[in-house]
């Protein structure tokens, strides 16, 4: 629990984490406080919404939403120049109701549960800071690369200045009572990660990297192998599909190989590859079967011999009518003595089906 910050603590949180921002005209004093009688603060968190429309700005600021849900619609605007507009520092009507179960979760930083309208109800525009972030919510508008950067940046300036951690970090979709969706797409990239599909697990990740050092660092942005070493192409896929169960996690077992040179990974199938070195690249997967709504999660763990050692973030799937299929973007670095795998969890009730699994990464040994 914080005092919301002034003006000039937005100023200087902002700049300190390479926040490049610009301020709308009145935004100091712009806000709901007088017209409900409501004072903002004390604040326990930063809740994330996409605008679902385009050029949203006058919207966000001006008109509102209706005459129920008038401006400011968020305390920031983050468009796809990825340059941050701060909005209002006052209440502004970007929450809703939140669910009292989420609402406590972020208080509490711990993870944010289903949203449940049964454990009551919270005015979130009393104490959640909003962003909202330009995209359709189309499932195919992109979130730009600069977008995505400044959108982890502003998250961490916030947590940092209350001395927050990345659990203070939400979206609409984890406290809406109404089912709201957002954020959600696709994103161009990040630091060294190629397109993804946004998670509010892996946006958090990507704060909890961020708060891990100090406020001037910069994610690394190429990957660069020694000029003496020349990547080996790993090409892995299945040859049949098959089932998933689901509640545990599963590795995935690569079953051909297409164009990769002998011992680029391990005669394990599950491991794609060992041993100190390098490696970026992608898994395309699809499922069958997968309820709409309904999700596999995907991620990738370290192991020595058999012994599980690391569990990497997670990549969220999320299942759509006729079919489903997912991106993921693999880019990390082994110890000696260790091996990566990929391995999923069915969240759903239900069996599903991994009808592909495609992955395809240049690896630099080292050593």
């Amino acid at each position: 629990m914080s005092d919301p910050m002034t003006p000039a603590e937005w100023r200087a949180a902002l700049k300190a984490e390479g926040v490049p921002f610009t301020e709308l005209s009145g935004w100091t004093s712009r806000g709901r406080d007088q017209a409900t009688g409501k004072i903002f603060g004390p604040v326990h968190g930063s809740l994330n919404h996409h605008t679902a429309g385009s050029d949203s700005l006058q919207s966000i600021a001006y008109q509102g939403q209706s005459a129920a849900v008038p401006a400011p619609l968020a305390h920031a605007y983050l468009p796809k120049t990825g340059v941050l507009v701060l909005v209002a520092d006052g209440r502004a009507n970007h929450a809703g109701l939140a669910a009292r179960n989420s609402w406590d979760a972020i208080v509490a930083e711990k993870p944010i549960p289903k949203p449940s309208k049964a454990s009551g109800t919270v005015d979130g525009n009393d104490g959640l800071y909003g962003i909202e972030t330009e995209n359709r919510g189309d499932g195919k508008d992109t979130y730009t690369r600069e977008q995505y950067d400044t959108w982890v940046r502003y998250n961490a300036a916030i947590c940092r200045h209350h001395g927050w951690t990345e659990g203070s970090v939400a979206g609409h979709l984890e406290t809406s009572v109404e089912g709201k969706v957002d954020p959600a797409g696709p994103v161009e990239g990040y630091g060294r990660r190629g397109r993804f599909s946004f998670t509010m697990a892996q946006l958090r990740a990507d704060v909890r990297e961020r708060l891990a050092h100090s406020a001037s660092w910069s994610p690394p942005t190429v990957e660069e192998a020694p000029p003496t070493m020349t990547p080996a192409y790993v090409n892995l896929g299945l040859v049949h599909s098959y089932r998933l169960a689901p509640g545990s996690w599963d590795d995935v077992e690569f079953t051909q190989e297409w164009t990769d040179e002998p011992g680029d990974h391990a005669a394990n199938s599950a491991v794609f590859v060992q041993g100190a070195g390098r490696f970026t690249g992608t898994l395309s997967l699809r499922f069958e079967g997968l309820p709409e709504g309904d999700v596999v999660q995907v991620r990738q763990s370290e192991y020595e011999g058999a012994t599980l050692k690391t569990n990497h973030p997670i990549t969220e799937v999320i299942g759509t009518a006729g079919g489903t299929y997912g991106t993921v973007a693999l880019v990390n670095r082994l110890g000696a003595g260790r091996s990566m795998r990929v391995r999923l969890l069915n969240q759903s009730a239900e069996e599903v089906e991994v009808a592909s699994a495609v992955l395809k990464a240049l690896v630099w040994q080292e050593g």
